[in-house]
């Protein structure tokens, strides 16, 4: 593994690096850095070159307590593709990665050389009347009334499978130092989400909306259903709960691997190493 910073315009990015072949970015959710995907990267390095990031604002890059948008999160991806992978990439992103990748392929297309996006929490994409659809708003009452402490136990207890693994000590230490980031600068940006679905739909590249087996009917779950069904892109269930790449990486990785693999072959040749005996 390589690590290093990148500046962008407001801030420096703190990424890591591992293995070799076909470049995959991974983006990590609200209230994350990109610790999380370490087992994940560990199991995938010996197929892709994948990279991790802290988004700005968030963990071991800079810029915290300043406001930032999606657009300027996916220009933060887009530096870094081109930074380490020459300009392209396969995209994976979970949560609100997911978020910022659907917003990445619509407005840096040239970037992008295949989206997976698992379990973007796009409430917006819900139907009209749909409770769910104040989710953010709801946890955005919470936080201007108790704070980031409350808010964030309210967060975690709406998520299937959360309390039932541990976090890496470091892991955790890091999303607590986070959280006024992402109650206090962050909430609108999620909040306010609504897909580019006329960009998405014209898309040249495969797009892949996918949820997890234990999460069916969940609000961050159902969105990805819908979007796929409305720019005509595939959808794929994934193993698991929301974070399945912590706790089982290997498990949420071999699924991931099929998925990537699939896509990488058939925008371009397969990589003389997953045709060799090595």
């Amino acid at each position: 593994m390589r690590n290093g910073t990148l500046p962008v315009d407001g801030a420096k990015l703190y990424y890591e690096v591992r293995g070799s072949g076909p470049a995959l970015l991974v983006i990590v959710g609200a209230g994350g850095d990109g610790g999380m995907y370490d087992g994940l990267a560990g199991v995938l390095s010996d197929a892709f070159t994948v990279i991790t990031y802290d988004r700005r604002g968030n963990a071991r890059s800079t810029g915290r307590g300043v406001a930032t948008t999606l657009a300027q999160q996916a220009s933060d991806a887009k530096a870094l593709i081109d930074e380490l992978a020459g300009g392209k990439a396969l995209v994976f992103g979970n949560s609100g990665g997911a978020i910022v990748g659907l917003t990445l392929a619509a407005q840096h297309p040239e970037a992008v050389r295949g989206l997976i996006a698992h379990e973007p929490p796009a409430v917006l994409a819900l139907p009209e009347g749909d409770p769910e659809r104040e989710w953010f708003n709801r946890m955005g009452e919470l936080y201007a009334a108790k704070g980031p402490a409350a808010t964030g136990a309210a967060f975690g207890a709406s998520v299937r499978g959360e309390g039932t693994y541990a976090w890496p000590e470091s892991m955790a230490r890091r999303a607590a130092g986070s959280a006024e980031q992402l109650f206090g600068t962050e909430w609108p940006m999620w909040s306010g989400f609504v897909p580019d679905y006329e960009a998405l739909s014209k898309a040249e590249f495969p797009i892949v909306l996918g949820a997890g087996s234990a999460d069916r009917g969940t609000y961050y779950a159902r969105p990805s259903l819908l979007i796929a069904e409305r720019i005509g892109a595939a959808w794929a269930e994934f193993p698991g709960i929301h974070l399945e790449f912590i706790p089982r990486p290997a498990i949420f990785g071999a699924a991931l691997r099929a998925l990537a693999t699939t896509m990488q072959s058939r925008i371009s040749s397969v990589p003389e190493q997953w045709t060799s005996e090595a």
